[in-house]
């Protein structure tokens, strides 16, 4: 309960932020080139920095105990929308079935309220802005109990190299190094101003001095940036043989090297498990059907955001266990049936194996 609060309190500092900007003038309509600029909304924060929003958010994330009023709850409920799909939700220019798309929604993703009328809602998600149906969105206190479950506290580093601690003190020993500009999960936050962070599989604990917080939730796609990524994906694709997946030793080194990075602290069962559910998204039909493009999707696996996977793909320092189960994972073995996420452990129902819940 104690995390939810912390998420629910991040995020709603970042939604009244912007219902200030709007009420301030700043956005004077929906559409307009500053909100093209924001990059949607909530979802601005999964690139940290890269907009003129990003300060905004992260002035107003850092305060994690927001003592709201209830006029201030109301405007958090009425401005937040949810994807409510299994798979895609067609965002169009206009509000009815026949307009075209300019964008989708997957499942999970969420974006900013701008306008509602006879059943439809204009939004912002990621570069999108265009009309969705009703029928498939969620509001008020749904949409916000969807948002801290699938959403993510992150933390930046803003210092050139930070240490990680094995406990919330200067005192303690050091668990490794982290670069400037490096993103990592947080796990927790300590009143003396520590952040517990996920440090390569282990709890890592940094000054909250140096990081900046963010709040993550998954945007949609534009028409023209889904063209884009199906023309990589179509570039780097392999052939789909239902369970087995045959590929190259390069593609099978990345999902490795991402299973690494996730999971090379865990079992050889930890290792399968991750792999499995990148396989599982590739067979999905709510996310891309390559390897590369689902190990890539926006927001989804931190350590390719922050380059992490990358890194260790060059460096060729790969363990065998993680190539290993890499094979597995593409000969269509999975331990955890056909989920498509998993976090660190903190309580909800799914499939634990280690420090990890898979559902």
């Amino acid at each position: 309960m104690a995390k939810s609060r912390r998420l629910f309190a991040a995020l709603t500092g970042v939604i009244l932020s912007l219902i200030l900007f709007v009420q301030t003038g700043m956005v004077t309509q929906a559409g307009s080139d500053y909100l093209e600029d924001m990059r949607g909304g909530v979802a601005s924060i999964l690139n940290p920095g890269s907009t003129s929003t990003a300060d905004i958010v992260n002035a107003t994330a850092k305060e994690l105990n927001l003592d709201l009023t209830s006029q201030q709850e109301e405007e958090v409920m009425g401005t937040l929308v949810m994807a409510n799909v299994q798979n895609a939700l067609n965002v169009r220019s206009e509000a009815n079935e026949e307009a075209s798309k300019v964008g989708k929604l997957y499942k999970d993703c969420g974006g900013i309220i701008l306008e509602r009328r006879d059943g439809w809602t204009k939004l912002q998600s990621g570069n999108i802005v265009g009309w969705a149906s009703d029928e498939y969105l969620l509001f008020g206190e749904d949409a916000l109990a969807l948002a801290n479950d699938v959403g993510r506290m992150m933390a930046t580093i803003n210092t050139e190299t930070l240490r990680v601690r094995t406990g919330p003190g200067a005192d303690t020993g050091v668990l490794g190094l982290l670069p400037k500009g490096d993103i990592v999960e947080v796990l927790s936050k300590d009143e003396d101003g520590w952040v517990c962070i996920d440090y390569e599989g282990e709890d890592g604990y940094v000054s909250e001095e140096y990081v900046v917080l963010d709040f993550q939730i998954d945007s949609g796609e534009t028409m023209e940036e889904i063209k884009i990524r199906e023309a990589a994906e179509a570039e780097a694709k392999r052939h789909v043989n239902y369970g087995a997946y045959t590929t190259d030793a390069d593609t099978t080194l990345l999902l490795a090297a991402l299973i690494q990075c996730e999971a090379g602290g865990e079992s050889y069962e930890g290792q399968v498990a991750v792999g499995a559910v990148v396989m599982n998204r590739v067979r999905s039909g709510a996310y891309p059907n390559s390897i590369h493009g689902v190990i890539y999707a926006s927001g989804q696996f931190t350590p390719a955001l922050n380059g992490k996977v990358n890194a260790l793909y060059e460096s060729g320092n790969i363990k065998s266990s993680c190539i290993q189960a890499a094979e597995e994972a593409l000969a269509g073995v999975s331990n955890v049936g056909d989920v498509t996420h998993f976090r660190r452990n903190n309580g909800r129902e799914g499939i634990v194996i280690g420090n990890h819940v898979f559902y």
